[in-house]
């Protein structure tokens, strides 16, 4: 079975409309809507929201809504996934990360390491103006993680908790070595990519080699507190 016209394979954008779509998002410093989008590339805006839905589904774009001034319709805009540099330099952030975190106790060595996973996030994700929800901040979340070849399976649902499974971690045999620090720094990439992101408080583990060549991460929301008067 062949694939449609437009379609997405493998991460490859086929149609020239949805990737200059993709590319006017990337090249953008601020979030855009349907409209703006349709006049930046001369198609009708209900092409453009076609378009825009395929990229949504890739989870190569995230949309929020942003309340208007006048009355009308929340605003719907559109900002496109970040993806990390992942080529044949890709270790050598981490070989820096590593450098400078080494050292002190396992304790110490995970805490400093879990700090510059934060720092990492923040290099890669620009803080967003408008506040996302949990799904769209997941789906960036795992498009991130797909970039950097790390192959996370469909997000599966385990009561209460999301639970995603890597497959294909770039940084395996390092991992195995000194798993206090690169599974750390890759647990606060996560934490802090989902701070980057503005959704709500979201708690995250990752637990390394669960199986042999499988990692396991684990996102859960909070409850909101419930305020209940006291009778006396």
């Amino acid at each position: 079975m062949t694939a449609g016209p437009g379609s997405i394979e493998g991460g490859q954008i086929t149609s020239a409309p949805r990737r200059r779509v993709l590319q006017l998002l990337r090249d953008s410093p601020a979030a855009l809507d349907g409209y703006e989008l349709g006049e930046a590339t001369g198609l009708h805006v209900t092409t453009v929201r076609f378009h825009l839905e395929q990229l949504l589904t890739a989870g190569l774009i995230v949309a929020a809504t942003q309340p208007r001034s006048t009355p009308g319709r929340p605003r719907t805009v559109y900002t496109a996934v970040p993806l990390p540099d992942t080529g044949k330099d890709g270790y050598q952030p981490l070989a820096a990360l590593l450098a400078a975190h080494l050292g002190g106790s396992t304790q110490v060595r995970r805490r400093r390491a879990e700090k510059a996973g934060r720092q990492w996030a923040a290099r890669l994700i620009p803080p967003t103006s408008g506040a996302v929800d949990h799904a769209d901040a997941t789906r960036q979340v795992t498009a991130m993680l797909t970039a950097m070849s790390f192959q996370p399976e469909p997000i599966e649902s385990v009561g209460k908790t999301q639970e995603i499974r890597l497959r294909g971690c770039p940084y395996r045999d390092v991992a195995r070595q000194q798993p206090d620090v690169v599974c750390g720094i890759h647990l606060g990439l996560l934490r802090g990519a989902f701070t980057q992101l503005g959704g709500p408080p979201t708690e995250v583990t990752l637990t390394p080699f669960v199986e042999p060549e499988l990692c396991a991460i684990h996102l859960s929301v909070p409850s909101p507190p419930t305020s209940a008067t006291e009778v006396k």
